[in-house]
């Protein structure tokens, strides 16, 4: 048995590899159309068993020319990082070691590393001390998280016991929200119970910013129970609300003040850049994603709240034969997150925020900026491309004369193969979204997509 896992995971890790050293040359998006690939991964459920080395062989055969080569350099689609070596190692061993982490007693190691990688991360964000936290999957179940401890707290002062009493009967919660929020927000909130027709929605700028002053004017009358949900980076353009004042508006209200900070909050970390999100120690709680801009693995996402007391009583569960062990007050996911038995996320941010240090997630971030500026400084030169707005950190919006051009020019730099980008919809027009997100990404991946751009925009 023990030979039969050393030659299929050695053989894994050779495949891997020869993948990644495709990156540079192979084309960015998938050379396979969705029949062909139903094709080569269907057909019937074998009779018996077939052998784990030709599973994984064949499996990687048959996916090959459908994979999207997102840790390329040349991926700048939605928001999306690729994976450090050191998280892609340690995220290896989090499957091999295959720990249940929602349970210190189902894995000591993981809940230790969790509590370690929470630590620094708080640190470097510099969030409130004693900020409670939770690792998810994604910023969307980051959100569900926080927005739960939200909707406990403000109830809780209202005098009623949401946990206990459920939401029929309780006092109304007012939610505030931008114009221009993610739609991950409208999910959350849904999963909780509150409808979209019930929000209170104040209208944001051209660039997605989010207007204070409408948020101050909702929270002038009577307190009620209160919820805003503030951003750090919008998704087409990446400006960020103004926190700060946002936060002076909640206070005297007693409005608990959420931030939506899926790949904006990473700003935090840069010293040339955290002024960006000002006042976003004021908030309650925060929502990111460690697959965006911290280059970890697919899935990793971070919950962090400001008040680990509604926190808890919002997610914690018991049940006679959830074994508590270990000396010391040990911390038990389930306590935290939505979720019940879990991956073990903390290793792969552990490894990541260990191989990078301060200075490392802060030039990875002014990094991937300063590629955003050069592709909108090239992209002007591009005939007929407009730059939408200004690049304000990894983000960058550009478009042509009409719609059917960005569309077809977009579609021409994806079939070349040199760069993969998404497109998206700004004031009723196409544009074309670029996001640097990727710690490979190099003045080479710039400029052999901005060729590619002046290539598509001429045929």
């Amino acid at each position: 048995m023990e030979k039969e896992f050393d030659d299929v995971l050695a053989r894994t890790a050779r495949i891997a590899t020869d993948w990644l050293h495709t990156l540079d040359d192979r084309p960015v998006g998938e050379t396979v159309s969705l029949d062909e690939l139903r094709e080569r991964l269907g057909g019937p459920l074998p009779a018996g068993p077939v052998p784990p080395l030709r599973v994984v062989e064949d499996l990687a055969a048959a996916a090959e020319p459908g994979l999207v080569a997102i840790p390329s350099g040349r991926y700048f689609g939605f928001v999306i990082g690729a994976g450090l070596p050191a998280a892609v190692a340690a995220d290896w061993l989090t499957t091999v070691w295959d720990q249940n982490a929602g349970l210190y007693a189902c894995g000591p190691a993981a809940a230790v590393a969790e509590e370690v990688a929470g630590e620094w991360l708080r640190d470097l964000l510099g969030l409130p001390a004693g900020s409670s936290y939770a690792f998810v999957p994604g910023c969307q179940t980051a959100h569900l998280t926080c927005l739960a401890a939200a909707r406990h707290d403000v109830l809780r002062r209202a005098g009623w016991n949401v946990e206990e009493a459920g939401l029929n009967g309780a006092p109304p919660i007012r939610v505030v929200v931008s114009a221009r929020r993610h739609t991950t927000i409208d999910r959350a909130l849904r999963l909780l119970g509150f409808g979209t027709a019930g929000l209170t929605v104040v209208p944001a700028d051209d660039a997605g910013r989010m207007d204070a002053a409408a948020v101050r004017s909702v929270l002038a009358g009577p307190p009620v129970p209160t919820i805003v949900c503030a951003q750090a980076g919008e998704v087409n353009t990446g400006a960020f609300d103004d926190l700060a004042a946002i936060a002076d508006a909640c206070a005297p209200a007693g409005a608990w003040l959420h931030v939506d900070g899926a790949f904006g909050l990473w700003v935090l970390a840069s010293p040339a850049l955290r002024h960006l999100a000002a006042g976003a120690e004021r908030a309650d709680s925060w929502a990111f994603d460690a697959h965006k801009w911290l280059n970890v693995p697919y899935d990793s996402g971070i919950a962090f709240c400001a008040h680990p007391e509604p926190h808890r009583a919002a997610l914690s569960t018991t049940a006679d034969y959830l074994t508590q062990g270990g000396d010391g007050s040990p911390r038990d996911a389930i306590d935290w997150t939505p979720g019940f038995s879990r991956r073990a996320r903390g290793f792969g941010v552990y490894a990541a925020l260990r191989s990078l240090g301060r200075q490392g997630v802060a030039d990875l971030v002014d990094r991937c900026c300063e590629h955003a500026r050069t592709f909108a400084a090239g992209l002007a030169g591009v005939p007929g491309c407009e730059v939408v707005g200004d690049v304000v950190v990894n983000q960058v919006l550009f478009r042509f004369a009409d719609d059917d051009t960005t569309t077809r020019v977009l579609r021409d730099v994806i079939d070349s193969g040199e760069a993969w980008l998404s497109g998206t919809t700004v004031g009723g027009r196409r544009a074309i979204r670029l996001s640097v997100s990727n710690w490979r990404t190099s003045g080479e991946d710039v400029e052999r997509t901005l060729a590619a751009f002046r290539r598509a925009a001429v045929s």
